[in-house]
């Protein structure tokens, strides 16, 4: 999935979407025990674990997305900020 980028942000409203997934994000691992599963890849080209967080069958990243809060990856970069 892809989240709105806070260091740093490209805009105001990059910031305010990425602290909103960031403390959503929180919510849901606070919110009980979860399991993580590993994908295709191990890591990203920054060396980031890529992982999916489940809780019951579910994906905390789905939520996420279903909330506006991230989007599902395709591969390409795509800008938060208006018009990019």
């Amino acid at each position: 999935m892809d989240t709105p980028e806070l260091s740093p942000p490209r805009c105001e409203a990059e910031r305010i979407k990425g602290e909103a997934a960031k403390s959503r994000l929180l919510t849901l691992l606070n919110a009980g025990k979860f399991s993580l599963a590993a994908g295709f890849r191990d890591e990203d080209k920054y060396g980031r674990k890529l992982r999916t967080v489940f809780r019951a069958g579910n994906s905390l990243g789905d939520a996420l997305i279903k909330e506006g809060l991230a989007r599902s990856w395709d591969g390409a970069r795509h800008g938060w900020c208006q018009g990019g």
